[in-house]
């Protein structure tokens, strides 16, 4: 009998001490938890509707063709400058030969006109020095036969053949007068002619720079360094101007997009530090910065925006897409891929360095 009466009665201290020791952890919990909601979890702002990106480059030939190599593979790491893709270039050769032979014709045809307008200057100037000549002469014989006339009879057949040869001078005066005019008419023609030919050449100049320019496009090389996907363009294959062959993708560049809700974005600033959790690598937490925020909502974007003045109305709470700068010598530099799932949490009590919604501030990333 004693020994049942022991532990029940150890059993009541128990008790006792339980419903002592108990409400006192309770309370010293809800004191530590409201403190620390109070301190830290209501200036945290979380969402997972979250998405690794980067500014991938699409790749598409500025001339169309048939590609004659393919010199990048699906997932290859390629640095700037590198060549891709080369198209079949024996049209564009062809046409580069035509447009420098136009350039040499019009050079030519310049040259022409540049050695006819020297010799109608030549001429010009031999018809002016003539017309000096003869009007010269015309007023020298007047006044010679005026003078002869004076001196006697006698001398009357001498000024009869200097008014003669004053009648002649004048008539061809008025032919040299006639052909000068002729040859400065001829010079203002050959001049607006040569001009007409420099604006060919001009021309011809631009269609062959065109034409440089396309044979250098026919070789397609990387605008910037990534790695190649979804490669589309294959030998013998007939592409157009802007159609997609590659996509190069900037590992070393990437951000993460983070879609908040509007009720979530009262506190945030650009240049507030972020955690960033990817689903594929559990446990490893990245910090980053708060870069911009989005003009409008994901809604203003897409294919179809919302009209909320016909039918019915539901309120739905919109979402902002936010982005985040990531230091670019993280843990996870070259592994993050563009798509993966994240889940970012934005710590609000530091001020930030911009004024929220207002513009787009670049982040310091540290």
């Amino acid at each position: 009998m004693n020994g049942l009466v022991q532990p029940q009665a150890r059993w009541k201290r128990l008790r006792k001490l339980l419903f002592i020791i108990l409400p006192v952890v309770v309370f010293a919990l809800a004191v530590g938890g409201g403190w620390y909601w109070w301190d830290v979890l209501r200036f945290l702002q979380s969402t997972d509707d979250a998405y690794v990106q980067s500014d991938i480059t699409l790749i598409s030939p500025k001339v169309e063709g048939y590609i004659k190599e393919v010199r990048v593979a699906d997932n290859q790491e390629v640095a700037e400058g590198s060549v891709l893709f080369v198209i079949d270039d024996r049209d564009f050769a062809a046409k580069l030969a035509q447009a420098e032979a136009a350039v040499a014709a019009e050079e030519a045809i310049i040259a022409t006109y540049q050695n006819r307008l020297n010799l109608e200057l030549l001429l010009s100037s031999e018809s002016i020095a003539l017309h000096r000549i003869i009007l010269s002469e015309v007023t020298r014989f007047p006044v010679l036969g005026e003078v002869f006339w004076r001196a006697g009879p006698e001398r009357q057949r001498v000024q009869i053949e200097a008014f003669l040869k004053s009648a002649i001078a004048s008539g061809t005066l008025a032919l040299a007068d006639t052909r000068l005019a002729a040859e400065q008419n001829q010079l203002a023609v050959l001049r607006s002619q040569q001009r007409e030919e420099e604006a060919k050449l001009q021309q011809a100049n631009a269609t062959l720079r065109l034409a440089r320019h396309e044979l250098e496009d026919t070789v397609i090389r990387a605008p910037v360094s990534g790695v190649a996907g979804n490669r589309a363009g294959q030998v013998g294959q007939y592409v157009k101007a802007g159609s997609q062959l590659l996509s190069l993708v900037p590992l070393s560049r990437v951000y993460v997009t983070a879609n908040f809700k509007e009720t979530q974005l009262t506190h945030m600033r650009p240049g507030q530090l972020a955690e960033v959790l990817v689903d594929a690598y559990p446990g490893l937490a990245l910090e980053g910065r708060i870069e911009s925020f989005a003009p409008a909502s994901g809604a203003q974007f897409s294919l179809l925006p919302p009209d909320n003045a016909t039918g019915n109305f539901t309120k739905i709470v919109q979402r902002v897409p936010v982005r985040i700068a990531l230091p670019a010598n993280n843990p996870l530099t070259g592994r993050l891929r563009p798509g993966l799932s994240v889940t970012v949490t934005i710590d609000t009590r530091n001020a930030g360095d911009g004024d929220g919604l207002v513009g787009a501030a670049q982040a310091k990333v540290p």
